[in-house]
């Protein structure tokens, strides 16, 4: 006869400590748990520091002010890359659209008169070279917005302050032609 109403002792889940900060602020994780797993823990609230500062990637670590500089360094020129990616997109969009087609053909009067109708096309084709070129560089612009996004997920204050910097320096450096381009052939339809 078996005992089913044994206690579950072998059924034991341990909990993990919460993650500290240390006095300097210096993001700290929790000891090993004994099962072999190397989990981090992820920091919540806004902190500065800069040791022990996990970034996109296990193996990329942060662990002295010259690796935080660094990564602030790199991280505010991905985030330049992204805003000009951006810009450098509609521009292509807009220069393949220069293959403008004016078509014009005759159409009947109501007084028995021609009239010659013209019409705008724009020339554009899923399997082209523009269409391809566009589709990558839309896919680079998506790993590179969701990179940033996860830099700034580490609440670490310098690098969510190289992210909105690079990105204010970007949009000022890129940014400022997009309002320029007019249309010229636009008011004729």
């Amino acid at each position: 006869e078996m005992n089913m109403s044994h206690p579950h002792s072998d059924h034991v889940h341990p909990t993990m400590p919460p993650v500290t900060t240390d006095s300097h602020g210096d993001h700290m994780t929790p000891p090993d748990t004994g099962h072999g797993d190397h989990m981090m823990m992820m920091q919540m609230t806004f902190y500065f520091g800069y040791k022990n500062v996990e970034l996109l990637f296990a193996g990329l670590v942060i662990n002295t002010p010259g690796e935080m500089v660094g990564a602030c360094i790199g991280v505010f020129l991905l985030a330049v890359f992204y805003e000009g990616l951006k810009i450098g997109r509609e521009f292509l969009l807009r220069r393949n659209q220069v293959n403008v087609r004016y078509n014009s053909m005759p159409v009947p009067g109501a007084d028995g008169t021609v009239l010659m109708e013209t019409h705008k096309t724009v020339g554009s084709r899923m399997l082209s070279l523009a269409h391809f070129l566009q589709t990558f560089l839309h896919i680079i612009q998506v790993v590179v917005s969701y990179f940033l996004m996860l830099v700034f997920m580490t609440y670490n204050g310098y690098l969510c302050i190289a992210v909105a910097a690079g990105a204010g320096l970007g949009y000022f450096l890129f940014s400022w032609k997009k309002a320029v381009v007019v249309d010229i052939t636009e008011h004729c339809h």
